[in-house]
């Protein structure tokens, strides 16, 4: 049975290790809070250190609110609104075939779905956004490249359950497929972010120098991810 410390309200799983030297506090990807410390470490510093850090667990934790919020869902009919790089498109249900005998494209302003084929639209839109994101991503990847002093061995865009993006071992960057639904900006900063853990795995005070340094409005952009992006 894990050890919890409740500390003004908070409830935090502890894990003590004779690895660690200092005391750290992370909240997982769904809302649990982690405090690891030393192994000899005494109880009423960790719950100092908790308290010295009170304003910002809250913080992160109504950011993380936002984050798990449940997406938005479709029911595939005529007129509805779908984003793609920060714009609104409405969709149109056709029943003559597409090119290529596509069930799905964005033409002239208007996504067309095959009216057959509406009972597999979220099937349809996840694949065309992968698709086009596994074509565009890579631009924007090379364009910051540069700037970052990084350059990745793959890109992969997919699910990531309720991840952005993420940077594997193997130096391969995968990115949501729900990244092609944001701004320009935005999906800017998640390449960023992602491209800067090449150098650095954590997010430490190091990390996010380098994400400055790329990127200096970071912090708004990152802000506004925090903010809205359960609406997409």
């Amino acid at each position: 049975m894990q050890e919890q410390l409740i500390v003004d309200g908070l409830s935090f799983e502890l894990r003590r290790s004779n690895k660690r030297k200092t005391i750290g506090i992370t909240i997982d990807r769904t809302g649990e809070l982690v405090l690891s410390a030393p192994l000899d470490c005494p109880i009423e510093v960790m719950e100092r250190v908790a308290r010295s850090k009170y304003r910002w667990i809250h913080s992160r934790l109504a950011q993380k609110e936002l984050f798990l919020r449940a997406p938005v869902t479709h029911a595939f009919l005529d007129g509805e609104g779908f984003y793609y790089l920060g714009r609104s498109y409405r969709l149109r249900l056709v029943d003559s075939p597409l090119p290529d005998t596509s069930p799905l494209r964005l033409y002239r302003g208007w996504f067309e779905l095959r009216h057959n084929e509406v009972h597999r639209g979220q099937e349809h839109f996840t694949n065309w956004y992968r698709e086009h994101g596994q074509q565009w991503l890579p631009q924007r990847v090379a364009r910051f490249s540069g700037l970052v002093d990084a350059t990745p061995k793959g890109i992969k865009v997919q699910s990531l359950g309720y991840r952005w993006g993420s940077c594997g071992r193997n130096e391969v960057l995968h990115f949501h497929w729900r990244t092609m639904l944001f701004p320009f900006p935005i999906i800017d900063y998640i390449v960023v972010h992602e491209l800067v853990h090449l150098h650095e795995p954590r997010h430490n005070r190091a990390f996010w120098q380098r994400v400055e340094q790329a990127m200096p409005d970071f912090a708004e952009r990152k802000q506004w991810l925090a903010e809205n992006g359960s609406r997409y």
